[in-house]
């Protein structure tokens, strides 16, 4: 019996066998030496293990609840801020607590709303890093992280948000909002016009990531 993995059996990767036609070349995250803050973090969570504060399983566990979360418990909130004044007070007051009377876990970091209005339109940035509202909006999208964007909303947010799609009026003054390791921060947005029939659960579809970013509006 001939053996299928010697050269007389080779595997083809010619487009006539793969319908979209032959897969890109995608370099792995091996390839590129780590960054200062991807050594700080393995550094951080062996020296937890080691001192016993957390186990290997709870660590794993934890990132795994991060990698999972979306931005509809950020949704859920807007929407709820929307229909309920009172509770918007209260998100403005104190996102973390507001959150969880909604059953929802923010985790321990302090999270501030700023709420867009006729007046001001909000845009959130981390010129550090990409420190952000993880477990109430998701993972950020790679574009918070990358320093042109860092740089470039904090320089000339007008333009940066233009690139978005979003057009703003010249009068309408735009706050850079630079979040930190020890604060972050959640944009409301202005609820969109003729939607005063529509139910939380409807609301909240209307939500976006991007949205609660500042990027854009709805």
């Amino acid at each position: 019996m001939s053996d299928p993995h010697t050269d007389d059996h080779p595997h083809s990767h010619a487009p006539s066998d793969n319908p979209h036609g032959p897969h890109p070349y995608q370099a792995d995250l091996e390839d590129s030496p780590h960054t200062h803050y991807q050594v700080m973090a393995e550094a951080v969570g062996e020296l937890l293990i080691e001192k016993g504060v957390v186990t290997a399983d709870e660590l794993r566990a934890m990132i795994e609840l991060i990698d999972s979360k979306s931005p509809a418990e950020g949704c859920r909130v807007i929407a709820r801020a929307w229909v309920d004044p009172e509770f918007k007070a209260r998100v403005l007051t104190n996102v973390n607590d507001a959150a969880e009377e909604l059953g929802i876990d923010p985790g321990t970091i302090p999270i501030r709303a700023v709420e867009n209005t006729d007046d001001v339109h909000n845009v959130i940035v981390c010129t550090l890093c990409s420190c952000y509202p993880r477990l109430l909006i998701g993972l950020p999208p790679d574009w918070y992280k990358s320093r042109a964007y860092r740089s470039r909303v904090v320089r000339e947010p007008r333009t940066v948000l233009k690139e978005f799609g979003t057009t703003l009026a010249d009068n309408l003054e735009i706050r850079v909002h630079d979040s930190t390791a020890d604060l972050r921060y959640l944009v409301i947005p202005k609820r969109p016009a003729h939607t005063e029939s529509m139910g939380e659960s409807e609301l909240a579809a209307l939500v976006t990531r991007d949205s609660m970013i500042g990027v854009t509006t709805l």
